[in-house]
């Protein structure tokens, strides 16, 4: 019996660390040995390992009701977490699309908008724009909107969709040229074109690669000239992780549709939203059933994750908890400055990172980080932190000082 990894090359890769639990910032192996967990968990647990009070609200819940169908039936857990949500949103994204993960919340996004113009009679829109680099899942939609260029998702290019992508600007100078560019694409595709896919401010897999809010502000901007659907995914950057609620309330253009997933449940189950507005919602109100969403799962909308999602919200509106994000941005902030032979250095929110000579050089450092107990997952020559909330200053302090040391 062998478990296959994900993201794992199983020739080459070394014996997987057994973790028996987790409290905090910390994992612990089957020896005893506490690991700081940098890196969330893949980016989903906010607020730290086994927090209680998340747990009681599952445990709780699990004691009532544990699921329900819902086609044709409904519950108070999502009504409720609908409503928490709907405070932090703009007053026109009020429809809430249930599923279980962030590349299923994206490939809802990715049918809704092509069954939005399908169901307006607009049936030649089938090209998606993206940023040079996004990342949105690995379903075969969720990939297809990262276009065939993709550094994780190539072999599967044939069986893409079109594609337009939008030259990432590396500093605020090449921004004009990557506009400039998308103008040209826009007038002279603008009857083709379904939606503009991004990840708001930061995207995640392709190395914490950060932007300005201005130019995302442009681009939507431009591409809403010609009532083509905008798509936010938020997955990694939802709920506080740019240092606001959402990446999009840094900005003054609001999308059609947005994605979260990730943090929703404080990382404990699996759980995701696809929120649309009214426009979108509309198009899909027909007497006839062609014009349905046809798209579900068994999971849709189950009591217990919503549970847990509720809570996390409640959580995440504290006092400390603001505070605590706050500090570690100020953290990452003041000590990225000190590391000298650092390259690229960059930070949003409670996301950092940095770059380093070459793929090696990081592997180097996130293995003798883990002897230090702590962990990290470089992605390519990149070095990224995002703790948990609950992590303290002492600690994400002495972080930056073993950096120091293996750099």
């Amino acid at each position: 019996m062998k478990i296959w990894h994900p993201f794992t090359q199983e020739k080459t890769a070394i014996t997987p660390l057994k973790i028996i639990r987790g409290e905090g910032a910390y994992l612990f192996d089957e020896l005893g040995k506490e690991y700081l967990d940098m890196i969330s968990s893949w980016w989903t647990n906010i607020l730290g390992h086994a927090n209680g009070e998340i747990a009681e609200a599952i445990y709780r819940q699990a004691r009532m009701l544990e699921h329900v169908i819902f086609a044709g039936f409904t519950h108070n857990l999502a009504e409720n977490l609908c409503y928490e949500l709907s405070k932090f949103l703009p007053k026109d994204l009020e429809y809430f699309f249930f599923s279980d993960d962030g590349s299923t919340a994206v490939e809802v996004a990715i049918k809704m908008a092509y069954q939005y113009f399908t169901n307006l009679g607009e049936k030649k829109r089938n090209i998606y724009i993206n940023l040079t680099g996004g990342y949105h899942g690995d379903t075969l939609g969720a990939m297809g909107a990262a276009g065939k260029h993709s550094r994780y998702h190539a072999t599967f290019s044939e069986f893409f969709f079109e594609t337009f992508s939008i030259n990432f600007p590396r500093s605020p100078r090449n921004e004009a040229t990557a506009i400039e560019k998308l103008k040209i694409f826009l007038n002279q595709n603008s009857d083709q074109i379904c939606a503009l896919i991004i990840e708001p401010l930061v995207q995640g897999a392709a190395g914490m690669q950060m932007y300005r809010s201005e130019f995302l502000d442009q681009v939507v901007s431009e591409v809403r000239k010609y009532k083509i659907v905008v798509i936010f995914d938020e997955v990694m950057t939802g709920f506080f992780r740019t240092g606001t609620m959402f990446a999009m309330d840094q900005c003054t253009e609001n999308p059609d549709i947005i994605c979260l997933s990730k943090g929703i449940t404080g990382g404990f189950l699996p759980l995701a939203l696809t929120i649309v507005n009214r426009k979108i919602y509309n198009a899909f109100l027909s007497n006839d059933y062609k014009k349905t969403f046809i798209h579900g799962h068994s999971y849709t909308a189950n009591p217990i994750a919503c549970a847990a999602a509720i809570k996390t919200i409640e959580i995440l509106q504290r006092k400390e908890i603001r505070q605590n994000i706050e500090k570690i941005a100020q953290i990452h902030k003041r000590n990225l400055q000190k590391l000298d032979h650092a390259l690229s250095k960059r930070q949003q929110g409670t996301i950092a990172a940095f770059e380093v000579e070459s793929e090696e050089k990081a592997s180097s450092i996130a293995k003798k980080m883990l002897q230090n107990g702590i962990i990290i997952r470089p992605i390519g020559k990149t070095i990224y932190l995002m703790p948990p909330y609950c992590i303290t200053t002492e600690k994400l302090e002495y972080v930056y000082e073993i950096f120091t040391q293996y750099l």
